[in-house]
């Protein structure tokens, strides 16, 4: 375990942006560290409405997935308490961070739940551009002094895990959670379907 950790610590040093990084790297950083995670919700919703049933029922599993096993990370963080880098005086933190448990990334959680939920839904395409964004946001996070690398396979861990659970509960209830979802949308969003701007 030792062993890990200085591996992990060393890892963040490497990574961590110093004293000299230049300025339009911090920026590029703190876009892709804290902005990219906002695309979560477009996708899900472009997915949503105007996708077809498939589309739609892979969307509301990768939510799922992706809610369960941020709630899966809390638990994580309330039974073993892991420190931010700058809470133990490690490299330097480029932006402002609750002390909280650093283990696991919830960002990149997120991104990988969605990017392994598509992958695995045969959205090969849109799973390669969600991995790729959590292969940066990772980046971005340790750069800017708020993560360990072990923080962020430490969220593919977890999304993978998740994601081994939620799919054979999906194969039994998926068809009918999407129905009486998509019956719901339906009917708060009578007046736009009926319009033609987003799918029935």
């Amino acid at each position: 375990m030792e062993s890990i950790e200085s591996i992990n610590r060393s890892l963040f040093l490497i990574v961590n942006g110093g004293a000299e990084t230049p300025s339009w790297l911090v920026t590029l950083a703190l876009s892709v560290g804290d902005g990219l995670i906002y695309a979560v919700p477009a996708i899900l919703l472009c997915m949503w409405l105007w996708g077809d049933h498939a589309r739609r029922s892979l969307a509301l599993k990768a939510f799922a997935v992706a809610m369960l096993a941020v709630g899966a990370n809390q638990v994580i963080g309330m039974l073993w308490q892991h420190p931010r880098p700058f809470a133990m005086g490690l490299g330097r933190a480029w932006i402002e961070h609750a002390a909280d448990s650093s283990f696991p990334s919830d960002h990149v959680t997120v991104l990988a739940s969605l990017g392994l939920t598509f992958t695995f839904g045969g959205a090969s395409v849109m799973a390669a551009l969600v991995l790729i964004s959590a292969l940066a946001v990772a980046w971005a996070r340790v750069f800017l002094g708020v993560h360990f690398p072990m923080d962020m396979v430490g969220a593919l861990v977890v999304a993978g895990f998740v994601l081994l659970i939620v799919t054979p509960l999906w194969q039994r209830a998926g068809t009918f959670l999407t129905d009486r979802v998509a019956l719901i949308y339906r009917k708060a969003l009578a007046w736009p379907i009926a319009a033609g701007w987003i799918r029935s």
